[in-house]
């Protein structure tokens, strides 16, 4: 077995990959704050996880990564393309956008694309740290 520093950088790079691989299947590019934002975000995947506790359903949990995801996209942007001024990404022009930085269209998004998340997350806490896979409940 690794340990638990280890196992969680792996997943660390993991959830920053595949953020960037994402961005880049999307739009073509990425850049290297989507990394760092991915890592959190798959990181805090876990934390959702056991602030609901195993009773809780996927859907409940892929509605709290979804907000969790969308939040971080928010202070990313606002640190990255506000403050740093690096402009990595502007959603003005989308519908129900928040100063630029988030929309509901991707909040929507990354509602869907959280459940394969929250599976692989716990597959990868599984084969990395033997931490038993939940039984998941659809509601």
């Amino acid at each position: 077995m690794i340990s638990q520093i280890q196992a969680y950088i792996i997943m660390f790079l993991t959830g920053g990959f595949l953020y960037c691989g994402i961005e880049i299947l999307y739009r073509g590019y990425s850049h290297i704050s989507m990394l760092i934002a991915g890592g959190i975000c798959f990181l805090l995947v876990g934390v959702v996880e056991g602030i609901l506790g195993t009773t809780a359903s996927i859907i409940s949990q892929m509605l709290w990564c979804g907000i969790m995801i969308t939040m971080v996209e928010l202070i990313v942007g606002i640190i990255v393309n506000k403050h740093m001024n690096l402009n990595v990404w502007d959603y003005s022009g989308e519908q129900y956008n928040f100063k630029g930085q988030i929309c509901l269209l991707y909040s929507n998004i990354w509602f869907l694309l959280s459940c394969p998340m929250i599976l692989l997350h716990d597959y990868m806490k599984y084969m990395l740290l033997g931490i038993q896979i939940p039984h998941y409940k659809i509601f």
